[in-house]
């Protein structure tokens, strides 16, 4: 690897702690690859603990709690929002990187970050803002997240973005793609295209799925737009609900209806959790890799990757995300809320590219740089729902 070089800095530091409890071939923090704008070390933070704790601690980070997952906000204070969704990727991915002794503070911060360029009304106002920036280099949430932790966030005196080190940078780049004005990344990007995920990130990608097929299940139901009774058509659900009930008899038979949910979604998560963490162990095992290097190679002769689930649980997620699509993603009033959320993404966009006087001064100073586009693109992309709503109520005068 070119960019992640080993830092002679890491030496008689917390790294070089670190490094001691974790596996060969994990993202080890000597190879970090230092960081874009200046890299002084921390006394008794790690590389990666430091990069963690600037993604919490961001703007970006906060507004996710006001974006949508699958419901709009104010639909109900119990439902998942984008930050409650980055945690819970968190948490999994840091337990499994825990038991495979691969790098949990690195995956964490992969994990707490990969949504922050989601725009609000979720996949709904990217698709409209990609549509509206067809012509002007598209929009694409993983693209964005990249642009949020390099230029948008404002943080500090001497730079602008979040300095986070080049290996957390690739390990974000989820399609080795970015915009061609963040021509700061291109290096790192260009990197990423000739290897493998790193394993962190791919644990990461694989628990971002696990996550939100399990959660928009349970918020589902809690939405009673899905019914128990629709489940019982999966064969995973029927199986998973007589196991809970065999294991925990009257509890469970007399228990509340959403208590049930909760317990036959806890099951298969954990079913799911632990087909991941085992497949990818044994490959691992059978692989044998002596270092991160080996496992990033790609091509005819390379081995296959060994962060998979097993060819049954492959299945078994595959039709539960389209019992999802076709039960839940589609249904009218979540189509609804899509749409809605598309039409006020639509105004915003034409309104602001024709008066951009009305975006904040320091938006405005970034449109000789990059385009109006680019400027109104971002500015939308980091609106949370209700503050997206509050524009375009301003704008029209709707209530």
């Amino acid at each position: 690897m070119n960019t992640l070089h080993s830092a002679a800095s890491s030496e008689g530091t917390p790294e070089k702690s670190a490094d001691q409890l974790l596996a060969p071939y994990a993202m080890l923090h000597r190879n970090y690859g230092g960081r874009l704008n200046g890299d002084e070390p921390h006394s008794y933070r790690t590389v990666f603990q430091r990069d963690r704790d600037r993604v919490i601690h961001c703007k970006g980070f906060r507004r996710l709690g006001y974006k949508t997952q699958v419901f709009v906000n104010h639909e109900g204070d119990n439902y998942r929002t984008r930050l409650t969704h980055s945690l819970e990727v968190a948490q999994i991915s840091r337990s499994i990187c825990g038991a495979l002794r691969l790098n949990q503070d690195f995956a964490e911060t992969l994990a707490l970050a990969h949504d922050l360029g989601h725009t609000p009304f979720g996949h709904a106002g990217q698709d409209a803002l990609n549509r509206l920036m067809r012509d002007h280099g598209g929009f694409e949430h993983n693209c964005q997240s990249l642009r949020l932790v390099t230029k948008l966030e404002s943080r500090y005196l001497d730079y602008r973005g979040l300095n986070l080190t080049r290996a957390s940078l690739k390990g974000m780049l989820k399609h080795a793609s970015v915009y061609e004005c963040d021509d700061l990344l291109a290096e790192i990007c260009a990197e990423r295209g000739r290897e493998n995920m790193i394993l962190e990130a791919a644990l990461v990608d694989h628990c971002d799925r696990l996550a939100y097929i399990h959660h928009d299940l349970e918020d589902g139901l809690d939405s009673g737009i899905l019914q128990r009774d629709d489940l019982s058509e999966l064969s995973i659900w029927r199986d998973a609900y007589q196991a809970v009930e065999k294991k925990s008899g009257q509890a469970f038979r007399h228990a509340r209806g959403p208590l049930k949910v909760r317990a036959v979604i806890r099951y298969l998560m954990d079913r799911s959790i632990s087909d991941l963490y085992e497949t990818t162990r044994a490959n691992l095992q059978a692989l044998q890799p002596k270092n991160q290097s080996e496992l990033l190679e790609k091509g005819p002769g390379a081995a296959e990757y060994p962060v998979r689930y097993s060819a049954e649980m492959r299945e078994i997620l595959g039709v539960c995300q389209k019992f999802l699509f076709r039960r839940l993603y589609r249904y009218p009033r979540v189509e609804r809320m899509s749409r809605r959320g598309a039409r006020i993404i639509e105004l915003l966009f034409y309104e602001y590219v024709e008066r951009p006087g009305m975006m904040p001064e320091h938006f405005q100073r970034e449109i000789d740089s990059v385009g109006v586009y680019r400027v109104v693109s971002d500015y939308i992309a980091g609106m949370t729902d209700r503050f997206a709503a509050k524009e375009y109520r301003s704008l029209t005068g709707e209530v």
